[in-house]
């Protein structure tokens, strides 16, 4: 058997998601060699291929969980979506109590005996993202049902991102905004989905109530206020706000066109976090506008592709859990990549499975693994009818 016929016996699934997955790593680990030369001098005295080698061996081994998940059966995460639920809510609470404050924010909880960290809402946003889709799924015959299948829904959507957004709003609402987008794919009543945003609304600003008078409680509720008047009011973002937003324009105007090759930025030792959360600008400095708008229209390839596994699936669920993931991946990305061309406030959301991370990138990679199972099952049941 030669080498291709071996790797298409291996990797199943839809072959474009495959080849999206090898490019956007070929992507990070260019860009993150670019980019991580201010981190490297910084902390490793300029040592950059420490960062490089890192990076190399969290995104090998996002890989392999790419590989294990997409050999398991989709249906495998539909039966742990309420154990992973309810894991979601106690990290979540764990973080909030116990979490260390980085950045003036608790996201992240530290792994007891090893001393690594990793951010909890990344597990929450996927253990929320299954368990709506395991509850669409399963309830399609009571689906316009308010007590039957609305209220198990928007329960745990609002604990979730409730717990989400004190610490990190910008992906609390990317969260809310793809649960809402599931349920009306899903077919859930209208009237119960314009109940569910005046909910999320209503909590949301008690929240912000309740941080404005008791800070202890809610510290963060001034940061929230802060991000919806630059929102409105650009010119009210903060001076750090502005200045990376600034230092992420200049290079993307140094870029122009075709950009400045591989390596050659100037724009990296200015740029803040030009690893992870400006790491778009960078690329744009690099490769110019053009190869902008192809990472652009590598993640849009992605979720059209996820889109016909929507439409091919013969399994609410696995439609469900795909079209989700799916959304997300491309709503963080483009919100990232709207962060950089200073369309959004300053959000601190990475690119997905191109920004240097730890957590960010594994469950990126769980992501993908799940979606290239749902893909499995359509090409061995389309193989099947054939």
């Amino acid at each position: 058997m030669n080498i291709s016929a071996r790797i298409a016996t291996e990797l199943r699934g839809d072959r474009v998601i495959w080849a999206i997955v090898v490019l956007l790593a070929i992507i990070s680990m260019v860009s993150v060699f670019s980019s991580a030369s201010t981190l490297a001098y910084a902390e490793r005295s300029g040592e950059v291929s420490y960062y490089l080698i890192k990076h190399g061996v969290i995104l090998a081994f996002g890989l392999v969980v790419i590989y294990v998940c997409h050999l398991l059966a989709y249906t495998k995460f539909s039966r742990w979506a309420p154990g992973m639920l309810v894991v979601a809510f106690v990290l979540l609470l764990l973080t909030m109590w116990f979490g260390p404050v980085i950045n003036n924010s608790q996201r992240w909880l530290q792994i007891p005996f090893v001393g690594l960290t990793f951010q909890t809402s990344d597990f929450a946003k996927l253990a929320l993202i299954i368990f709506v889709a395991r509850s669409i799924g399963s309830k399609q015959d009571v689906i316009k049902d308010f007590q039957g299948a609305f209220l198990p829904i928007i329960l745990p959507v609002i604990g979730i991102c409730m717990l989400i957004a004190i610490n990190d709003l910008s992906s609390a609402l990317m969260l809310f905004l793809i649960c809402i987008l599931m349920m009306v794919v899903g077919r859930v009543a209208l009237q119960y989905v314009v109940m569910l945003i005046l909910l999320g609304v209503s909590v949301f600003s008690i929240m912000v109530m309740l941080g404005s008078k008791y800070p202890g409680l809610i510290p963060r509720a001034a940061t929230w206020e802060k991000r919806i008047e630059t929102f409105v009011n650009p010119s009210a973002a903060s001076s750090d706000d502005r200045y990376q937003i600034t230092k992420a324009q200049i290079a993307m105007a140094n870029g122009g066109i075709i950009g400045v090759g591989p390596g050659n930025s100037t724009q990296r030792n200015y740029v803040p976090y030009a690893y992870a959360d400006f790491i778009y600008a960078i690329i744009v400095e690099e490769y110019g506008v053009v190869g902008g708008i192809a990472l652009i229209a590598l993640y849009m390839l992605l979720f059209l592709r996820v889109v016909r596994l929507v439409t091919k699936s013969s399994k609410a669920f696995g439609a469900m859990v795909a079209f989700g993931i799916g959304l997300a991946v491309l709503m963080q990305a483009f919100m990232n990549i709207a962060v950089n061309l200073d369309l959004v406030p300053v959000t601190g959301l990475t690119l997905p499975l191109v920004s240097m991370g730890g957590t960010s990138v594994l469950f990126t990679c769980i992501s993908f693994g799940i979606i290239l199972s749902v893909s499995k099952y359509i090409e061995a049941v389309t193989a099947d009818a054939t």
